[in-house]
């Protein structure tokens, strides 16, 4: 079969490739790939500042078809439409596997980044980590499941009321994500961004986001102070991963708001404003991908229509146009990007 395989570290080094066909073991399931997203850390990965076990095949957001099932399998067969968390392997024994936190587990090894994954044509998952389709769930949106449980999980770690202001930092496609996660919890939602992203807040204001902000046209601050009587933001996810972003959204809270940190920044050291911190009780969280937990209430988002995942696939691409998929993300043409396999035979 044909994969996308990040052959080494540092920038490029992503080649399509022959590979056997993996065959699953007793514990096991063999997935037929469909889809396949193209995530940040992807991106990150090809350019050289995220690492990875390389060599190995990228690809942690997909769904696809059951292709076979090892020994031990039960409640999954071979044509059932299915997606899959990234875990592939935990120790089992820590404290956060306990709590089934295992997103937090020292030894975890996740499919994509140490386990080959879902840029080829099949991919090998373990069985606990398999989650079926719902029927009226399309396969780009399943795709997607990935991307929308870390949304999920981020939203977890804070608490959302009726009614509350919640601002959202960075359109990107986990931004328009957790924006949705945010309505269907009943907030207020203001998402944010540049000029150059016009082309994912026009799709905000298509997904019917309460406020669309360019804040090089508009005053976030002033509509902000309007909306809330001076008091500020109730929440904050900071999705862009950047600095003056993370800045701001300190500022923008209210006393006592909520931070949550989802985007990932260049550069593992930022400056912050403890002042903030420390002044208006503020109560700051990171978000670190997602858990089991969040996986089936992203699938029920999809199905029930409160999130839509599909609107954001503006580009699918094969695995042997990665560099065509690389432009059209670096140039903001493109929201989400998903990749297909090679066609067999």
């Amino acid at each position: 079969m044909q994969a996308l395989v990040k052959k080494q570290l540092g920038y490029g080094n992503l080649v399509v490739e022959d590979k056997p066909e993996p065959f699953p073991k007793e514990d096991q399931v063999k997935i037929k790939v469909t889809y396949a997203g193209i995530c940040g850390s992807d991106i990150h990965t090809y350019e050289g500042s995220y690492r990875v076990a390389a060599p190995v095949t990228l690809g942690h957001e997909f769904a696809g078809v059951v292709e076979e099932v090892g020994a031990n399998v039960t409640g999954f067969k071979p044509g059932d439409r299915v997606t899959s968390e990234t875990t592939f392997y935990i120790c089992g024994e820590c404290a956060y596997c306990q709590q089934k936190d295992y997103n937090l587990c020292n030894y975890r090894k996740g499919l994509g980044t140490q386990q080959d994954g879902g840029f080829a044509n099949y991919v090998i998952a373990r069985a606990a980590s398999i989650h079926k389709i719902p029927d009226n769930v399309d396969d780009q949106s399943a795709a997607m499941t990935e991307a929308l449980a870390c949304t999920h999980h981020a939203a977890a770690k804070t608490t959302i009321q009726q009614g509350d202001i919640v601002v959202v930092i960075g359109p990107g496609p986990i931004g328009l994500l957790t924006a949705q996660v945010a309505k269907s919890k009943g907030a207020a939602v203001i998402i944010t961004g540049l000029s150059s992203d016009k082309v994912r807040l026009e799709k905000a204001k298509e997904l019917s986001i309460d406020y669309v902000v360019n804040i090089q046209e508009e005053s976030l601050e002033e509509l902000i102070s309007r909306l809330t009587g001076g008091y500020g933001a109730d929440v904050v996810f900071e999705c862009s991963g950047a600095v003056p972003a993370a800045r701001q959204g300190l500022k923008l809270l209210r006393k006592k708001g909520q931070y949550a940190q989802v985007g990932l920044f260049a550069e593992a050291s930022v400056p912050f404003d403890m002042e903030q911190v420390i002044q208006k009780e503020l109560r700051i969280v990171g978000s670190r991908s997602q858990k089991p937990a969040d996986w089936e209430p992203s699938l029920s988002l999809m199905a029930s229509g409160a999130v839509d995942a599909a609107a954001l696939v503006t580009h699918v691409f094969n695995i042997t146009e990665w560099e065509q998929a690389y432009q059209s993300i670096k140039s903001g043409e493109a929201i989400k990007v998903l990749l297909t396999p090679v066609k067999e035979g």
